[in-house]
Parts: C-alpha cells; structure tokens; sequence
C-alpha cells in the first residue's frame, strides 16, 4: 500500500474519531502517542492475527492466503505509520502474541474440531476485516 493510501486510510479511521473515542477504540486527541496507543495495539493485533490466518491458509486453502496476504500487508501499512519509533519492538511483541494466540485457535478449530475455538477466532478477525474499506 502506498504512503498516501496508507495516510488516507488513517485520516479516514481517525475522522470517525468522536464515535470511536465514545467506544475507547481512539484516544482523545491530546493522549500521547505511544506503544498502548490504541491504534498501535489495534493495527499490530490485527497484522499478527492476519500472519497466523495466512500462514494456516498456506496448509488448507491456498489461494485465500493471497487475499489475507493483501489485508496483512495493509495492516503492516497502517501499524507502521500509527507507531512511533520508540514503541516499535512494543508493537512487534503485540503482533507475535496475536499471531500465536491466533494459529492456536485456528488450529483448536480445524484439527481438534472445537466450535467456541472456531466462534472466537472469527470473532477476531471479523474485528480486523471491519477495519478494511470497501
């Protein structure tokens, strides 16, 4: 994704701001940006959980992978321009525990057959797909 789609993607999220700082999804305008931003947590969450998703994909339904691959390099794209420098390896930390705790419910889901795994995986990543426009 390219800076100024990137941009524009982040200046469309944060024009919903009021809505969003209601829901604690944004933080007012006057909190300083860090690691525990909630757009820094909210983008790497959901870039790690689209790692896990595409990596399990690659062993069950590989042509689904490079749609979760498009939609894991978008929320690389918008982590990277939300985070500031000093929260970096804040962020990356965030997006491994998202990306194991992801892979264990899908695989819970495929291998073991279990319905609330499969219920909360979805749940998750429904979250992250709602971030997607269009």
């Amino acid at each position: 994704m390219s800076s100024l789609k990137t941009l524009s993607l982040v200046l469309v999220l944060l024009s919903h701001a009021p809505a969003a700082q209601a829901t604690g999804l944004v933080p007012p305008p006057d909190a300083p940006i860090g690691a525990d931003d909630p757009l820094v947590v909210l983008f790497a969450t959901c870039a790690g959980r689209y790692s896990a998703l595409m990596e399990f994909q690659w062993l069950t339904d590989g042509p689904a992978s490079e749609e979760t691959a498009r939609r894991r390099a978008a929320m690389l794209d918008l982590a990277g321009a939300v985070t500031p420098a000093a929260a970096s390896r804040r962020a990356l930390h965030l997006r491994i525990e998202a990306k194991a705790a992801q892979s264990a419910l899908l695989h819970a889901a495929h291998f073991r057959a279990d319905p609330r795994a499969t219920r909360r995986a979805e749940t998750l990543l429904a979250g992250c797909r709602a971030l997607h426009p269009g």
